[in-house]
């Protein structure tokens, strides 16, 4: 399969990034002709646009690693939302889609919205990017002021928290201040490589069960 773009149609091989110089215009006319489906993934940003079409291995990743943070919220009793897909919108300035997000000190906001309006609702606390095709930029969200960017890439976890006008990379989440991330997800992927994405996340439920009387998973 070619890659094309036109006013008519949007085809893209599973892997493939477009980039595309375009007005804010131009970029709304391919989110409407594109509909309700999330494919390809579109992103705005300073006149130009980026089309990309995932493969298989980004949509797993991300499903996993999405479960992961549930189970990791869920074992602590936090109350949260969460959201895949979803097009964050600042008008002539940027559009971004997030693989996931998690509203999680601000969940409350959000509650029962069918809509968020980016101008005026608080951002996510927490954004997840899996980085297969090299398409994610942390610095994308920083019109948002999203407290805290997961970027999967090579099989790393990086974790980013905003400080001020910029994200800095930290070795721990605010939200998992006690938890091993790189270990916690390593495992999680290659059970789920070895067997599937469904034992991966029974065995890390055992584990944080274990953990309760052990102490802190690692």
């Amino acid at each position: 399969m070619f890659a094309l773009v036109s006013p008519n149609k949007i085809q893209l091989p599973a892997g493939a990034v477009v980039r595309l110089r375009a007005t804010w215009q131009e970029y709304q006319a391919l989110c409407q002709q594109r509909g309700d489906g999330s494919l390809p993934r579109m992103k705005y940003h300073s006149g130009e646009i980026l089309l990309m079409s995932p493969m298989p291995k980004h949509g797993r990743d991300v499903s996993l690693i999405a479960d992961v943070i549930k189970v990791l919220l869920d074992d602590t009793g936090r109350e949260y939302d969460s959201f895949t897909p979803v097009t964050m919108e600042l008008p002539d300035q940027s559009g971004i889609e997030p693989d996931y997000c998690f509203y999680i000190d601000s969940w409350q906001s959000v509650s029962g919205k069918e809509r968020i309006d980016w101008e005026t609702d608080p951002p996510p606390d927490l954004v997840l990017e899996i980085d297969v095709t090299s398409y994610s930029d942390v610095n994308d969200y920083l019109p948002y002021g999203v407290p805290e960017v997961w970027l999967f890439r090579k099989n790393q976890l990086l974790v980013y928290q905003l400080q001020g006008t910029e994200y800095l990379l930290r070795t721990q989440s605010r939200y998992f201040p006690d938890i091993n991330l790189q270990d916690v997800i390593a495992r999680c992927l290659q059970v789920a490589y070895d067997r599937n994405t469904s034992a991966a996340i029974r065995e890390l439920k055992q584990r944080l069960g274990k953990g309760e009387s052990e102490g802190a998973i690692e």
